[in-house]
């Protein structure tokens, strides 16, 4: 069995893998101020809730983009959970090609995105992972990750909007019936919801225009607002919550590490 680790800007994700099947998903706040030793006995717990114990974990595979968060992660599973720990990253040696100008520069969930969307989800793909920022992961068929965007994300701009408009207070992200709204919640929730929404598919839109493929890349989104957002946009045709933790799984494949 391995352990699956998605550390975010603002959420780390977890999940169990055995052979092609992925179990659960927690999450948890990607806080640089815990210590190893309160994050072994986090992700310790998080196991036993599953119904497993730590000493059935063969490995981990860590994709990080918060570098002060990955050693203490590291320093806990290597602690007692799991002497094997790979982490997803350009030098990696995984099955892709990224044909960008900065490989290295490419985060690691992006990566994994990729290798995801390319095994569950054959074909051209743009992958729309909506989580603190909303980011555009364009793969060809030819295993090629091209290059993309980044834009922020959804609960950023709206935090953001709160912070800056005095007037304005924080509401539940639920979706808005209508783009005209009658009360100050139904105004935010119509501008920040309707407007991402709208966003993507503008972005989808020109990407698809810039394409380099004859085929037309169907559009994946993932991240934790992915559910909310999808059914309010036009272009998204698939939702993959579990898309970051399977191309874990299938980097820590490509790695060798135990299972």
């Amino acid at each position: 069995m391995r352990l699956l680790i998605d550390i975010g800007n603002t959420e780390l994700t977890l999940g169990l893998s055995e052979g092609a099947e992925v179990r659960g998903r927690w999450r948890l706040t990607s806080s640089a101020e815990r210590t190893p030793d309160e994050w072994a006995t986090t992700i310790e717990n998080f196991i036993v809730r599953a119904g497993h114990s730590p000493g059935e974990i063969g490995s981990a595979c860590v994709a990080s983009v918060v570098p002060l968060v990955t050693g203490a992660i590291r320093d806990a599973l290597l602690s007692g959970i799991t002497n094997s720990v790979g982490l997803v990253n350009a030098t990696a040696g995984l099955p892709i090609t990224l044909d960008v100008e900065e490989p290295n520069a490419v985060g690691a969930d992006r990566i994994a995105n990729a290798l995801a969307s390319l095994e569950r989800h054959p074909g051209d793909a743009i992958v729309v992972d909506l989580g603190t920022a909303t980011t555009y992961d364009c793969v060809t068929a030819d295993r090629r990750f091209i290059g993309g965007a980044i834009a922020p994300g959804l609960r950023t701009s709206a935090d953001h909007l709160v912070r800056r408009a005095a007037q304005l207070t924080a509401i539940a992200l639920t979706p808005p019936t209508r783009a005209i709204g009658k009360r100050t919640d139904e105004h935010i929730r119509a501008g920040v919801l309707f407007g991402t929404a709208d966003a993507i598919d503008g972005m989808v839109r020109r990407i698809r225009a810039e394409w380099p493929t004859p085929n037309e890349p169907k559009v994946i989104a993932t991240g934790g607002l992915s559910q909310l957002i999808a059914p309010l946009t036009s272009t998204v045709t698939t939702v993959d919550l579990d898309l970051t933790l399977h191309g874990l799984r299938i980097a820590a494949d490509s790695m060798g590490l135990p299972g």
